[in-house]
């Protein structure tokens, strides 16, 4: 049976990936006497660019695009909308489901060995593939002593996300338990979350830059069915595009 990390571990590639954004702020933060301040603060944003959700819980790794948008009321605060639609694949193994649930397959999965039905070793895998969109809003804080440079901070915001699991059986035992889990054929659940990151935007131009950023949320997917919660990292880079007035100082 696969282990699986439990629902408090991150991913190597996941702490690899934080800890970069991390020490890019510290030295852009460290650099920012060198630079002058920005002149032009302008009152909405916009961006696009690539996406990836890690939630190791799981071993859901999905690749995809996100979006946002905001308005600047302050210089050092914005009020924003992001979205984002990913997918991948994942294996799911009876370790993550519910104790109800592990208990009742493993009851018939042992009458079925018993019965010369199935193999002692057989070990009940099933391939899925996720498409997952997230929709969140909140503050942002930013720092803007740097000419070329901003940093933002999102100390907590929350959303929904909206996850369609499509099982993938590859054996006759497997498809009769996704028959029983998931009479339709998929799994599709709507469930709040919490999370809290930030990033950085290297300022291109007056009205273009490039923006990095990266947050840690906290979910119950398919409570119904899988027995933990889980963190997943969301991490994006791609353009940001700044237009309208010059917010006031």
């Amino acid at each position: 049976m696969t282990i699986i990390p439990g629902p408090h571990q991150l991913s190597g590639r996941a702490v690899r990936f934080l800890s970069a954004l991390i020490l890019t702020l510290a030295l852009l933060l460290l650099a920012a006497p060198a630079f002058g301040q920005q002149d032009y603060v302008a009152r909405f944003d916009a961006y696009g660019g690539y996406a990836f959700l890690d939630s190791p819980h799981v071993s859901l790794f999905e690749n995809g695009f996100a979006a946002q948008a905001g308005v600047r009321p302050r210089r050092w605060l914005s009020l924003g909308f992001d979205y984002s639609r990913t997918s991948g694949d994942l294996t799911l193994t009876p370790n993550l489901l519910l104790d109800s649930l592990q208990q009742s397959l493993g009851a018939q999965l042992t009458q079925m060995v018993a019965a010369h039905m199935i193999p002692a070793n057989y070990a009940l895998v099933v391939p899925t593939h996720s498409v997952t969109q997230t929709f969140a809003a909140g503050p942002q804080l930013a720092y803007r002593g740097m000419k070329h440079a901003t940093l933002f901070w999102r100390p907590v915001f929350a959303g929904i996300i909206h996850e369609v699991a499509t099982p993938m059986p590859t054996d006759a035992i497997a498809t009769a338990v996704v028959k029983q889990l998931a009479p339709e054929g998929k799994k599709t659940d709507n469930v709040m979350f919490i999370g809290f990151g930030g990033g950085f935007d290297i300022l291109l131009s007056k009205h273009i830059g490039w923006r990095t950023q990266a947050d840690l949320v906290y979910d119950h997917l398919f409570n119904d069915m899988l027995k933990d919660a889980r963190f997943t990292v969301r991490f994006s880079a791609g353009p940001c595009f700044n237009f309208g007035g010059n917010v006031a100082k």
